[in-house]
């Protein structure tokens, strides 16, 4: 959208919008094969809900071009820690952590971060998942779009309330979504770690080299 001449606050508002409809699908898909329960995860969607609504309202004021040159860095220590531990998320571990200071800080810091930029969110809440509550690859995948749901939503009232959605756009960005999270969570949950790894390291991978893209050229 960005390429095409649309202004940044829109590009976000708008993507917000399609993409509230892939992690719905995608969460409902992961609920219903038992690997996320909602009413288990409320903390954490209260205290990411508010996050991003904070970060959805103050990229509105500000540029968040500088985030362009600093997340590469967290996503490619990101995809480096991957695959140099091969055995994270294969299995279920003890976690580090209690659930509630976990939501209490990510929650609200990933939330802001989804809400005010966004990209490779995704990553780093599964690579959270993963290191600090032991969840195996499926479990924090399935988490991670409860998450990316809550963020979504609150961003897409606050871009909303700015005029920054371009509805027709993202009506039909969210047909590709839903077409796409439902093939995609029923291959997850057949393949499980043997398909999430490689295509989250390639997918991060992708991630950096965009902004990178975006930011220098």
């Amino acid at each position: 959208m960005l390429s095409v001449g649309v202004p940044p606050q829109v590009a976000l508002g708008t993507n917000k919008f399609q993409s509230m409809f892939g992690v719905f699908t995608a969460a409902r898909h992961y609920r219903h094969s038992g690997l996320v329960r909602f009413r288990e995860e409320k903390f954490g969607f209260i205290m990411t809900f508010i996050g991003a609504g904070i970060g959805a309202l103050v990229v509105q004021q500000v540029d968040p071009k500088i985030l362009g040159y600093i997340i590469p860095l967290f996503l490619l220590f990101i995809a480096l820690y991957t695959i140099f531990t091969p055995s994270l998320g294969k299995h279920q571990t003890n976690s580090k952590i209690s659930k509630e200071t976990f939501f209490l800080i990510f929650g609200s810091v990933l939330g802001f971060y989804d809400g005010f930029f966004g990209p490779g969110v995704g990553a780093f809440w599964a690579m959270a998942f993963m290191s600090l509550l032991g969840y195996e690859i499926r479990k924090a995948t399935a988490h991670t779009k409860v998450m990316n749901l809550s963020s979504n939503i609150i961003s897409v009232i606050v871009f909303s309330i700015g005029g920054s959605i371009m509805f027709l756009y993202g009506i039909v960005m969210a047909a590709g979504q839903i077409i796409g999270a439902h093939l995609g969570a029923k291959l997850a949950v057949k393949k499980g770690i043997a398909i999430i790894r490689p295509l989250y390291i390639v997918i991060v991978f992708a991630t950096i080299a965009r902004l990178l893209y975006t930011q220098f050229f």
